[in-house]
């Protein structure tokens, strides 16, 4: 590329993410028409980054830096049809691509037995109640909308934990997203990917939004030879930022570079 050109790959699961992108870099398009550009580009796919296959796309196979946005993204919380959120009523969908032929959250919820609920509550919502709230998922399914879901959890935690801070389901829509879209397994093939992606020097940023990523993300960073960290505790959003964007309180930016090759083998024959 020219200078102070650049060429970007955007990847999405969502169709309705990459059309709302597409369209917002066609609307700066035309405002910056008849002003002087460098010859940039962007590509969109329509693929998860733990599917994606630079050479398979046509694209480069190394990159100066790759940005990886994790979690649920605040248009689909948005929208009841997502069903993502209990706060409005909806259908127990979760995926973040819905035209994938994944198995909703109505199918985990109304199919899977009460020990493989319980299993994923504990280990992808640290779900303190989760036995309590797999058994009475069991006895009252099937359930069908958010807001039913959240109404059994609800009356299933002890009348002392409905009054905290986070609404009781809170832990338990996480797990459910967590599992319908192979969050966690998405994120692990990435960081294993994509230092392969990266030129050396090249840098991987990450943002999560909850602890489970968190320490994915850290452990990844630290127990790789190929990455070095560059930020040893996470960045936050400012207390402006927080103001502007809410939901950015519990964001966390971890960043680590890709090391040349040649130093990794140095410093393996060292040891």
């Amino acid at each position: 590329l020219q200078a102070g050109a650049a060429g970007i790959v955007a990847l999405d699961q969502d169709p309705q993410a990459l059309a709302a992108a597409q369209q917002r870099v066609e609307v700066w398009r035309q405002t910056q028409a008849g002003e002087r550009q460098p010859q940039s580009w962007i590509r969109f796919h329509h693929t998860n980054f733990s599917q994606f296959d630079p050479q398979g796309r046509g694209e480069e196979t190394h990159f100066d830096g790759i940005l990886a946005d994790l979690g649920v993204s605040s248009p689909q919380l948005d929208q009841p049809h997502r069903g993502f959120s209990f706060h409005h009523e909806g259908p127990l969908d979760m995926r973040m691509d819905p035209e994938s032929e994944a198995p909703t959250a109505a199918d985990w919820v109304n199919h899977r037995d009460e020990q493989e609920l319980v299993r994923i509550f504990s280990e992808y919502g640290e779900e303190h109640f989760a036995k309590r709230i797999a058994r009475q998922i069991v006895a009252r399914r099937p359930l069908q909308t958010t807001t039913q879901l959240a109404e059994v959890i609800r009356q299933a935690v002890p009348p002392g934990a409905r009054r905290g801070r986070i609404h009781p389901a809170t832990r338990v829509f996480q797990a459910l997203r967590i599992a319908v879209n192979q969050e966690l397994r998405a994120l692990e093939t990435l960081l294993l990917q994509a230092p392969e992606w990266l030129k050396p020097g090249g840098r991987l940023a990450v943002i999560s939004f909850h602890s489970l990523e968190d320490r994915r993300v850290k452990w990844g960073f630290r127990q790789d030879p190929r990455w070095q960290v560059i930020t040893p505790k996470p960045i936050q959003a400012g207390m402006v930022e927080i103001a502007q964007n809410p939901r950015s309180r519990s964001a966390k930016l971890r960043i680590a570079a890709r090391r040349d090759p040649a130093q990794i083998s140095a410093d393996i024959h060292q040891e």
